[in-house]
Order: C-alpha cells, then sequence, then structure tokens
C-alpha cells in the first residue's frame, strides 16, 4: 500500500496546530477542531459512516460481512504534546482509515464491524486529563475533571460546551464490551529498538505502568540579599536537590525510568528567594510491581530531603495506569500477517515503554499493537520524529492481510 500517501496526510494533519512556530495541538482547540472535521472527512472518503461523541472522538465505521458481526476497534489519538512530532498517534489513525479505503475499494467486507477512532485527548496537556477519550469509551469517565482548567482559566466543561459537546451526554459514549471483538492499535514506537535491530515493523507483548504526582514544595520567601544562607529555607534549591533524587533514584531500578517535565517556581523574581515550587514527576515500569516500588523509593527520598532543608512538601497523584499485557492471540496474528507481507522476515516481538490507549481499552477487550519503526535514531514526542514511507505502507498491508483474515 502507499506510504507516501498516508505520510503526506500526517503532515496535512500537523499544518492543524495550536502555534505558528511548531507542531503543538491541544484538546478542542481550534487547530484541533479542525483536524477533527478534516479526518472525519477522510473517514468518509473511505466508505465510512462517521460519528463525534460528547467527548470529541471521531469515530468511523465500516459494517461487516454479517449484521451481528463482533466490533474490532482500531485507532489511536490525535492530540499532542508541545513542540511534539507528527507520527505520534495519527499513524494509527490514518493506517487504519487507508485499509478500509482500500476494503471499500475492492467492495469486501470482513468477519468484523470495524470502527476506526480518532482518540481527542490521550496526551492531556491542556487540562493534564491523559487517556481522557479512552476512559471515556470505556465507561470510566470521572465527572470531577470538567472542573479542571487550562492555563487561561477555562474549565474542560466551558471547553466542551464550547466546541459545541455536551458533558451531560458523555456517560452515553461508552462501547458495549460484549460487542466488541478486539482493539487493535497502530504506532510509531517511539524508541529505537526496530531501528537499531533492523525491522520494520514489531509485536508488542505488554504495555508499561505509569504514574504521574504533581508536588509542591513550600520554603520561606524572603529578600535575596538580607537572609543570610544558613537560615534560609529556599524552595527551589529543595526542589532541585528532588529533582536530582529522582534522576538517581530510578536509575537503580532496572526497567524503571523516572522524569520531572514540569516545574514552577510560584512568583519566581530574581532578587526573592523561592517560597513555592510545583514541579511534575513521572514514575514507569514495565510492570506493577516494579512501578510501586520504584514510587515508594523516590517518594520516600523526597520527604527526606524536605525534612533535612526544612520544607514543607505536598503531592497529588494526578495519573495512575496500570501495565497492560496485549492478547497473545493478536500478538501472532499480527506475526502472522507480517511474515506474509515481508517473507523470509520474522516478527520482532518487544515491550511498549510508553502509554497507549491501549492499556485503557484492555480493562474491556483484548487488544494488540502493531509498531512501526522510527527514525531519527528513534527519537519521539520531539519534531525530529520522522518515519519512512516504507515502512508505513508495510504497516498498512499488514493491517490489511490482519484484516482480511480475521
Amino acid at each position: 500500500m502507499d506510504g507516501s500517501a498516508i505520510l503526506d496526510r500526517c503532515a496535512a494533519l500537523a499544518r492543524h496546530s495550536d502555534s505558528p512556530d511548531h507542531y503543538t495541538r491541544t484538546f478542542l482547540t481550534p487547530a484541533h477542531r479542525a483536524a477533527a472535521a478534516q479526518i472525519a472527512d477522510w473517514m468518509r472518503a473511505a466508505g465510512m459512516e462517521v460519528r463525534t461523541d460528547a467527548i470529541g472522538n471521531v469515530i468511523g465505521r465500516y459494517e461487516g460481512a454479517r449484521p451481528d458481526a463482533k466490533t474490532l476497534v482500531m485507532g489511536s489519538h490525535f492530540d499532542s504534546v508541545r513542540n511534539g512530532g507528527k507520527y505520534d498517534g495519527v499513524l494509527g489513525i490514518l493506517v487504519p482509515i487507508a485499509c478500509v479505503a482500500e476494503l471499500h475499494r475492492r467492495g469486501e467486507r470482513v468477519g468484523v464491524a470495524i470502527e476506526v477512532v480518532a482518540f481527542s485527548d490521550e496526551e492531556g496537556a491542556r487540562f493534564h486529563t491523559s487517556f481522557l477519550s479512552s476512559r471515556t469509551l470505556i465507561g470510566r469517565f470521572e465527572e470531577a475533571v470538567l472542573a479542571r482548567h487550562d492555563e487561561e482559566g477555562v474549565t474542560l466543561d466551558e471547553a466542551l460546551r464550547g466546541a459545541g459537546l455536551d458533558p451531560t451526554r458523555i456517560p452515553g459514549a461508552a462501547l458495549d464490551p460484549s460487542k466488541l471483538a478486539a482493539y487493535l492499535e497502530v504506532h510509531i514506537e517511539q524508541g529505537p529498538v526496530l531501528l537499531d535491530e533492523g525491522f520494520a515493523l514489531g509485536v508488542v507483548t505488554s504495555i508499561a505502568s505509569g504514574t504521574r504526582f504533581s508536588v509542591r514544595v513550600k520554603g520561606e520567601a524572603g529578600h535575596a540579599g538580607t537572609v543570610p544562607m544558613k537560615r534560609r529555607r529556599d524552595a527551589l534549591v529543595a526542589a532541585a536537590e528532588m529533582v536530582v533524587a529522582v534522576e538517581r533514584e530510578m536509575a537503580g531500578i532496572e526497567g524503571a525510568v523516572g522524569t520531572v517535565g514540569v516545574l514552577h517556581v510560584k512568583d519566581g523574581t530574581g532578587n526573592v528567594i523561592p517560597g513555592v515550587v510545583e514541579f511534575s514527576v513521572d514514575v514507569r515500569a514495565p510492570d506493577d510491581a516494579r512501578r510501586a516500588a520504584a514510587e515508594e523509593r523516590v517518594l520516600a527520598k523526597l520527604d527526606a530531603i524536605a525534612r533535612a532543608r526544612s520544607v514543607a512538601i505536598e503531592r497529588s497523584r494526578t495519573h495512575d495506569v496500570r501495565s497492560a499485557a496485549c492478547a497473545q492471540w493478536i500478538q501472532d496474528r499480527l506475526a502472522a500477517s507480517i511474515e506474509r507481507c515481508a517473507p523470509g522476515k520474522s516478527a520482532r516481538r518487544l515491550p511498549s515503554g510508553a502509554g497507549h490507549d491501549a492499556m485503557i481499552l484492555a480493562q474491556v477487550t483484548d487488544v494488540g499493537m502493531l509498531f512501526v519503526r522510527c527514525g531519527a535514531g528513534g527519537v519521539s514526542h520531539n519534531p525530529a520524529e520522522t518515519v519512512d514511507a516504507r515502512d508505513a505502507g508495510l504497516g498498512a498491508e499488514v493491517v490489511l492481510d490482519f484484516l482480511r483474515k480475521f
């Protein structure tokens, strides 16, 4: 299949950005809504009936060969991190659309109905609502998040209504698990394993668990010129030591990783000792046991630093998702499709260290994932993110084979 056409669509979607200087598309902004409309148009052109649910997911449906067929859900997200890469998420929407378009061109129906879901909010960059749209799809929406606000003070409830969506209808967006056959997600690897080993595609075995915390350190603001060094309760110095501690503690746990991606000095001024600092902590591990151990170790170290520096510390859990195993039968069928579409090449199986909507769908149905190789050293969540057109085309051929033999 034509991978260059798929990548052209990735580039076209990337033009819908919140910023003229880089690719950023956050939940329910004008750029996000324009991208949703474009995806819906492509779905219709592929022969699908299209609807938008109450959380803004764009869903295209292609009926199966039988009216009583179960539904195979495929898809990924079309929001992005700030200054991100243009293939993360959207490749997993555009590959299935291309496959359905090919089935429609041939006049074929397969053994399942197909629903391609363009998830509206996976990254959670605007309202700190990671996996919001996939949680909604499985009936796990938490009404309290409607009160969350973005940096401009706009609440999620206001943003939904401003986009013409009705928050009161969100409970009705949930799928019926009894009617699902499985969930399949295509995604760039976001790492270097396939690139380094010479594989275009990979079959995902499991998805790592992750926790995110918001940490607030409270010291005492004071004049930068008059408070002696030994008398200071500097929140930023304490937070800086905590940031380094996250790195050191996580380095001692095999397979686990920790990241501080946000740090904010409240009312920061050049001639004032920082009184309050807030930062994020992201902890991930291949399995829940290691994640829990890593989390306990890091938080204990942060508490110890706070005591030693006579500052107060508060923390709240903002994200918590368990590891998810990909169904063995889907792994095996994807591997068989790879080996049919790329004769002589065995399927590479590997875990995912990144989180994906698939791990949320795994709570209600069997899931599988197909990785597509990244270029540029495997970098992702970065403007340098890249995918080869031949790899994208092969990924589409594999998914089409998977569908036709389902």
